[in-house]
C-alpha cells in the first residue's frame, strides 16, 4: 500500500521526533518505507530516516506491505500531519 502524506508539522523534523517516528514504525511487523524524490529509507532505521530531511510541506510516500499494513500507514500519516 502506498499513501502520499503532506508532512505538516512545525520547522523541520529533528532527532526527537524523528526517533519518535521510528519507535511508531517498529511497533508494526510490516515493512515500512518512507520515500521522497529518489530516496527510499526503511521507516524504522534512525540512520535511514535521518538522511531524509523531512519538514512541514515536503509530500512523502508512505509505503507499507504486510499483514498490518493499513494501520502502519495511518499511523505513520496521523504522526506527520498533526
Amino acid at each position: 500500500m502506498k499513501k502520499d502524506v503532506t508532512i505538516n508539522m512545525e520547522g523541520s523534523m529533528e532527532a526527537t521526533p524523528i526517533a519518535h517516528l521510528v519507535a511508531l514504525a517498529n511497533q508494526f511487523t510490516s515493512q515500512i518505507y518512507l520515500e521522497m524524490g529518489s530516496t527510499r529509507v526503511n521507516a524504522k532505521s534512525i540512520m535511514g530516516m535521518m538522511s531524509l530531511v523531512l519538514s512541514s510541506g515536503s509530500v512523502v510516500t508512505i509505503d507499507a506491505a504486510g499483514e498490518d499494513q493499513d494501520e502502519a500507514a495511518t499511523a505513520l500519516e496521523t504522526f506527520l500531519t498533526t
